[in-house]
């Protein structure tokens, strides 16, 4: 493991760096095609740096904040888009927004105050408004807990991790589903409390009020509301900018705006699909079978054909109580996860490997706690 954490810190320091030269070109030269050319190299060295990784742990970050975010965010740049345009005026919030899982909360815009016809127009207006797809950014947002509250629930999940970490060890006597079961909780509850712990030095360096990465997915009433407006938000907003709103621009005028949503949001998942196979790849160098991407399309479609219904059917008289729809957005995502998304994770063993190093790093905490 030394070795690996030596590797993982050179890792990052060829990525720092590379950044602040991307920093510094950026204002130098315009947007567009010649600021790509001169991106190109990072983005080729921001894909191959995950390679000097072996751990699942920390080639996943690495994967995902620099491969993933961080090429995304300097191709949005490129083209003088994205969290990175225009750029902050300090380096070190360039790097900070570049490679990390954040996102700098916006102020709302001050509005005069409406008549009340106005008011009525715009009330309508939102009713037909919908967000179509994960990756596109959030235009209804959800009611947000106090940070009190916040913390209880990351204290709560961060205990629910530990259980699970626990329940690994007995593995082998538990039915095959039940194991899957605690994949999908290991890696919910993972993501969310690292993503936290990201944020929260972030916040404090930055000073800014940064938005959340999950909005409590589980109580999804949609695959539309799951993918769009509670899972992985940071993910979300950056494939909305980079593939959903391109897309949709070009079948614009074939399909015109009723229906140009869709083949981009088709769009959308099949590239977070791809993107996942490359993760998977990092972890096992090995062909990949495909399962994963299927399962991004197959969710894909299921969004697609939800935005269609509802620019059909307009009235809210077929809307499922939550009651019915949360267990059945909520079965549907473990259900396809089981057969597509773990396929490629159980047959390369890479989930022994994910079980093992979280072992590792419970019986670390325990010797420092003196348990």
């Amino acid at each position: 493991m030394d070795g690996e954490f030596q590797n993982f810190i050179k890792v990052w320091i060829l990525a720092i760096t590379s950044l602040c030269y991307c920093y510094y070109i950026s204002a130098r030269v315009p947007k567009g095609l010649p600021r790509l050319l001169s991106f190109l190299p990072i983005i080729y060295l921001l894909f191959i740096l995950p390679f000097s990784l072996s751990t699942v742990h920390l080639c996943g970050i690495t994967a995902f904040c620099l491969a993933w975010l961080a090429n995304f965010k300097l191709l949005l740049l490129s083209f003088g888009q994205g969290p990175l345009s225009p750029s902050p005026p300090k380096l070190f919030h360039f790097i900070s927004m570049a490679c990390l899982p954040i996102k700098v909360k916006q102020d709302p815009p001050s509005q005069p105050p409406q008549t009340s016809s106005s008011a009525i127009g715009k009330t309508l207006n939102s009713k037909n408004s919908e967000t179509p797809c994960r990756h596109q950014s959030i235009q209804t947002p959800q009611k947000a807990f106090p940070r009190t509250h916040k913390r209880i629930l990351l204290f709560i999940k961060a205990v629910l991790l530990a259980v699970v970490f626990h329940l690994y060890e007995y593995r082998q006597h538990l039915p095959k589903n039940m194991v899957l079961t605690l994949y999908c909780c290991h890696i919910y509850l993972e993501l969310e409390i690292a993503l936290a712990l990201c944020a929260t030095p972030a916040r404090v360096l930055l000073g800014f009020e940064l938005e959340p990465h999950f909005n409590e997915p589980y109580l999804a009433t949609s695959l539309q509301d799951f993918w769009g407006r509670r899972w992985n938000l940071m993910v979300t907003r950056i494939l909305h900018l980079a593939v959903y709103n391109p897309i949709r621009r070009i079948s614009m005028p074939a399909l015109g705006s009723k229906w140009a949503p869709l083949p981009a949001i088709l769009a959308a998942f099949v590239v977070s699909g791809l993107i996942h196979e490359l993760i998977y790849y990092y972890f096992t160098c090995m062909h990949p079978t495909w399962e994963v991407t299927w399962f991004f399309m197959l969710h894909g479609v299921c969004v697609a054909m939800e935005v269609a219904m509802k620019k059909i059917v307009t009235t809210d008289r077929w809307r499922l109580h939550p009651a019915i729809s949360v267990p059945l957005t909520v079965g549907f995502v473990v259900v396809t996860g089981f057969w597509l998304f773990f396929a490629q994770i159980v047959t390369y063993g890479i989930d022994e490997k994910l079980v093992q190093e979280s072992l590792i790093s419970l019986n670390f905490v325990k010797k420092i706690l003196g348990m």
